[in-house]
């Protein structure tokens, strides 16, 4: 099966098809750089989907990404990434392999199809030349045939004519013999051409545009395995890509299949546990009872050695129960760095502790209740530095994280002094290395910085002590303080004004007296004691400046040395004097206790 010998009339239709398969291959290169541009862009947007989910540093989102759920999404975010990258090799594979490659090959291609029909026009140019020759001397020896035969017959009338010259005859035979003559030259030359034209023919259609043809046939076949390889080089491309797309969803499944859900509700558990406990039940308060609004010294003394029940004040309910605190002592203390405005109001003053009993529960039994402002502890921008602000567990948490944190800080610190002292040695050792002399300020501000490292452990972990021995401790007062923060923190209990504020929304006065009101007689008993002053029980050293300006409280200077009649009873605060007439309860915080040793041992 050879065009040369089956198409060997068919130049023109083969060189449309030719043409033709040259449009396919163009058309199919155009087809693989749409598809790699698709590739590229679909690449492209999902870098973009994945980097659009991505959480940013250093914000609130990125905490949240600790959970299994979301760290199995933030796998799922950068296989996608990965997968993306794939589509980008497939497109680079494509245009490497296959677009450039096919195009280069149908430029070369161009070319020789250019040349294989240039070789057949000018072959098909000298048949048609080889044909005209046999014409003209075909054309030539029948006319000079016909000038014999004229000649021939122009003699023998001449010769049969008797009125003729004998020279006039004789001219005419030789014009005959002449033109019979030519005739036989024109005869031979046409039989010369004819042959040769024969020849060239034979030759033109049996050899030359069979090789042409052969030619074309070779190239067309190139092309058509061309382009079958080039579309097993597109599948391939794509099937190289798939076991690292399967690894890519192996991945997201693996990172699916390791969510945990039992984890990530502990994780919930740590993460906003507070560390109170709940809030104990709430006494009955008889109001059957008219309360008598004055008492006399006596009578309270009276009730108080009989052992009677605690008295209760209260008023008339609106529906909702009155967020109360106890009167006893104050909440626990903010630390050393909040201001003094964060510290809630403290118990009374040992100048009105000396005030005639009966005149003291008169103005108690008139005074409005309050709801202690823990505003400034939620102030804008960072919290406190010992983290004050935090429920007891969350403050240990964030406490330990912190001494964590520096003593990766020190351990950093030390190693490059390490690396400083062994450059040091070396120098000393071969001082063409380098002068010992130039390190030494540089190690010097590390043992600075080290230093002070340590000293910042130190707080952080005199504070996280201090939370962890605090923890266990649950008191009644307590759980009313867990009750009460979480009321400042989801509540409308907002702002100071509130202190006057009823449940129900109203803002008047007499709501605000007829607030429920408890007050435990053994509470009542130790603020209205008799005048006879504690014994001390040890000193104490201030360590930060204190600003009494709350009821109960006493102002302290740093350094200030002052003796201690009571303890801390787990609620943040101790009992200090500094005179006969000067005492009151300053943040346990704020002051290292001494305590003598009878104290200890009682």
């Amino acid at each position: 099966m050879s065009w040369g010998t089956e198409l060997w009339d068919q130049f023109d239709n083969l060189e449309k098809h030719t043409q033709w398969g040259i449009d396919v291959l163009e058309k199919y290169i155009k087809f693989v750089k749409e598809r790699t541009e698709i590739e590229l862009s679909y690449a492209k947007q999902l870098r973009n989907l994945s980097k659009k989910y991505q959480p940013k540093k250093n914000s609130k989102e990125e905490e949240e990404y600790r959970y299994t759920s979301t760290k199995a999404f933030l796998a799922t975010l950068n296989e996608m990434n990965d997968y993306a990258g794939q589509h980008e090799v497939i497109s680079e594979n494509m245009t490497s392999l296959i677009t450039g490659e096919l195009t280069r090959y149908v430029q070369e291609l161009k070319q020789e199809r250019k040349s294989h029909f240039h070789d057949g026009r000018k072959a098909q140019q000298h048949i048609e030349t080889c044909w005209k020759q046999l014409e003209a001397s075909k054309r030539r020896f029948e006319r000079d045939c016909k000038e014999a035969d004229r000649a021939q017959q122009y003699f023998e009338k001449m010769d049969a004519d008797i009125n003729v010259t004998k020279a006039d005859v004789e001219k005419a035979r030789q014009q005959a013999q002449l033109r019979h003559q030519m005739a036989e030259d024109s005869k031979a030359e046409y039989c010369s051409t004819l042959q040769k034209f024969n020849s060239e023919q034979h030759d033109h259609y049996y050899t030359h545009i069979p090789n042409i043809f052969q030619k074309i046939q070779e190239m067309e076949e190139r092309r058509i395995v061309r382009i079958g390889e080039s579309m097993k080089t597109f599948a391939e491309v794509d099937r190289q890509v798939i076991p690292i797309i399967g690894k890519c969803l192996d991945e997201i499944t693996k990172a699916a299949e390791s969510i945990d859900h039992k984890n990530d509700s502990q994780m919930v558990i740590e993460a906003f546990k507070s560390g109170f406990e709940p809030p104990g039940d709430v006494d009955f308060e008889d109001f059957t009872q008219p309360m008598k609004r004055t008492v006399s010294e006596s009578s309270l003394s009276n009730s108080r050695g009989d052992g009677k029940s605690e008295p209760k004040f209260g008023g008339k309910s609106k529906g909702k129960l009155w967020p109360f605190i106890k009167k006893n002592k104050p909440p626990p203390p903010p630390p050393a760095s909040a201001s003094p405005s964060a510290v809630p109001n403290g118990p009374q003053s040992p100048k009105q502790q000396k005030e005639p009993l009966s005149h003291r529960f008169n103005e108690f039994m008139t005074s409005k209740p309050k709801i202690h402002c823990f505003r400034s502890l939620k102030r804008g921008g960072a919290g406190p530095e010992d983290f004050s602000n935090l429920p007891p567990e969350q403050r240990r948490k964030k406490l330990q994280q912190k001494v964590d944190e520096l003593n990766k800080d020190i351990q950093k610190e030390m190693d490059q002094r390490d690396a400083l002292t062994k450059m040091k040695d070396v120098y000393i050792k071969n001082p063409q290395m380098g002068d010992p002399a130039s390190v030494d300020h540089r190690l010097a501000e590390l043992g600075q910085n080290i230093e002070k490292l340590r000293l910042e452990v130190q707080k952080f972990e005199g504070w996280l002590a201090e939370v962890e021995g605090r923890l266990p401790m649950r008191t009644e007062q307590a759980r009313r303080q867990s009750g009460l923060y979480e009321a400042q923190n989801t509540s409308a209990v907002n702002s100071c004004a509130q202190d006057r504020e009823s449940p129900d929304g109203s803002y008047t006065e007499e709501q605000s007296q007829e607030t429920e009101m408890k007050v435990p007689a053994t509470d009542f008993d130790d603020e209205f004691d008799d005048e006879e002053p504690l014994p001390t029980i040890g000193t104490c050293k201030a360590l930060y400046t204190f600003e009494g300006q709350n009821e109960g409280t006493i102002s302290v200077a740093e350094g200030e040395m002052l003796y201690v009649i009571e303890e801390d009873k787990g609620d943040g605060w101790t009992r200090i004097r500094r005179n006969e007439d000067e005492e009151g309860y300053v943040p346990t915080s704020y002051v290292e206790v001494y305590l003598d040793k009878n104290a200890k041992d009682s």
